[in-house]
């Protein structure tokens, strides 16, 4: 490597994303292995926005990131939620397995405060993981979010409403939910190489 650029790099003024948590080749696992065994790389991608799309809040989405989230947590970072639809209930986080400590949870009064309290968080290599709901009205936004997750190298995670799937989105992996009788459908409607299908997880 060039002398110049090796200088350069090693400036600390120059952000370098966080990638020492271990995990391996840029994904973190879902924590269901016929759900990993369907995404590319095996997980949930890192460094990258993964849209979570559901006719209604509540009929799943938090058991299918939990395995993930307590995983990331459990390496020191913070997890940023963003506008929930309902307050996080912290003996249920606590019993799962994430720490009340390790969220931190505010509900900006806009769309653009949403927008940029996310670029913060995926940016400031302190948060392991964001969580968003409501965060956008417009592909402009979700491209702030997919190159902000890009430049901290964390997953950025946004919830949107299922008639969102007709409309074109940057996300890396976007999923489908919905509620069935033997547990919970995952549809991957969008993932890096194209692979779509459809996944069951029991109850």
């Amino acid at each position: 490597m060039d002398n110049s650029l090796q200088t350069l790099l090693a400036d600390p003024r120059i952000f370098r994303p966080r990638r020492d948590d271990g995990a391996g080749a840029g994904h973190v696992a879902t924590g269901f292995p016929a759900l990993d065994a369907r995404l590319p790389g095996g997980g949930w991608p890192r460094g990258s926005l993964s849209e979570i799309l559901s006719a209604q809040w509540g009929v799943g989405e938090l058991r299918l990131l939990l395995p993930a989230l307590r995983d990331l947590a459990g390496r020191g970072g913070r997890i940023l939620w963003l506008s929930p639809p309902w307050i996080p209930y912290a003996p249920a986080l606590a019993a799962a397995g994430l720490a009340p400590a390790c969220n931190i949870v505010t509900w900006p009064d806009n769309v653009e405060d949403r927008v940029w309290a996310a670029e913060q968080g995926l940016r400031s290599g302190s948060c392991a993981a964001v969580l968003t709901w409501g965060c956008g009205q417009g592909r402009h936004h979700f491209r702030r979010l997919q190159l902000a997750a890009g430049a901290g190298g964390i997953p950025a995670y946004l919830f949107r409403e299922s008639g969102a799937a007709r409309s074109p989105s940057p996300a890396t992996l976007r999923l489908l939910l919905a509620p069935r009788n033997e547990g919970l459908e995952v549809e991957i409607l969008k993932s890096p190489g194209g692979r779509g299908g459809r996944v069951l997880l029991g109850p």
